[in-house]
């Protein structure tokens, strides 16, 4: 507060009137207090026994796309283990794919002086965690890395198991290989979506923009578009779908369908093995995902120092039976 106050030409008295919301200040003034708590970095302290500089909250905040996608709450749940056996509670938030609603989220962890973040992140700029970070906040991404600054980044091989998604439908005879996958500006989503292409070519089938679908999807997009890839004068005889909900919506839009393409879906999800057939899937552990991030998490709480690091997961195709259907 001695430095916004400096920084505004003011007094203390006048800051924490401000940050209060309290009357009495001149709005000229009170712009000049706000600009600089944000050149500063400046966020009010929630938490009065944080108030001793250096302590801990016992909490870190964990910023999900959905903590209602079963994908995420196993992410979740394996960062509440560890958590607790480091004697910390977790916090958390969904953004709902909103940059605006992840920054909101972020900063509020931070105004509570949570211990750490761990963040999946849904846009491009995360500079505003600039003045966190310097302050000491240790800051994890996953799933997605961020898009401006230098930061530890745990994620999965998203590339290497969309082509192996291709190339095992590929040696089923199937040359018109079809991709449904989330909006393109989405990390994973891109990540995804040049697998597929790398696939085409190492498969020697060639890349149709044509049986591409990019989303953001929900059911009645999905079922429009398995109509359209089903009626081409060449339709497609296999589907890589690029995560779970979009492998939902597939399975819901042929449902009756005597004839049905060939599916592989991105990420295992519930139930998938007692379907008939059984959905063939690209699983990666939700849980180790978690369990990578939050111990990178800690280790630079208990003060490694070590440059930002970037750690990628490995993937599995599992075969079930929807993925083995010969063209």
């Amino acid at each position: 507060m001695n430095d916004v106050a400096r920084l505004a030409g003011v007094s203390i008295k006048t800051v924490s009137r401000v940050v209060n919301d309290e009357p009495g200040v001149h709005p000229s003034t009170a712009e000049r207090v706000l600009a600089a708590i944000d050149q500063l970095g400046f966020r009010r302290n929630l938490s009065a026994r944080n108030l001793r500089r250096g302590s801990s909250t016992g909490t870190i905040g964990l910023v999900l796309e959905d903590v209602g996608n079963p994908f995420y709450s196993g992410v979740t749940r394996a960062v509440e283990e560890i958590a607790r056996l480091r004697g910390r509670q977790v916090i958390s938030g969904s953004s709902d794919e909103d940059p605006g609603r992840e920054r909101e989220l972020a900063l509020e962890f931070c105004s509570r002086r949570v211990d750490g973040l761990l963040i999946v992140p849904a846009g491009l700029q995360h500079s505003y965690l600039v003045p966190e970070m310097r302050a000491g906040t240790p800051v994890v991404f996953l799933d997605r890395p961020a898009g401006d600054v230098v930061a530890d980044t745990v994620l999965v091989d998203n590339i290497g198991g969309t082509v192996e998604a291709v190339t095992h439908l590929a040696s089923h005879g199937h040359r018109r290989i079809a991709f449904l996958g989330d909006a393109p500006d989405i990390f994973t989503a891109n990540e995804r979506l040049r697998g597929y292409r790398e696939g085409c070519v190492r498969a020697g089938i060639g890349y149709h923009e044509e049986l591409v679908a990019m989303g953001p999807h929900d059911e009645s997009s999905v079922s429009t578009t398995l109509q359209r890839l089903q009626t081409m004068r060449e339709p497609a005889t296999a589907v890589v779908a690029g995560n779970n909900r979009i492998t939902v919506y597939v399975l819901r839009s042929l449902a009756g369908v005597a004839e049905r393409p060939a599916l592989v879906g991105f990420d295992d999800f519930e139930l998938a093995d007692l379907l008939s057939p059984p959905v063939t899937v690209i699983a990666h552990d939700a849980s180790a995902l978690g369990k990578a991030a939050t111990d990178l998490l800690f280790a630079r709480l208990d003060g490694d120092n070590s440059p930002p690091r970037r750690v990628v997961l490995p993937v599995r195709l599992v075969p079930r039976g929807s993925g083995e259907v010969h063209a």
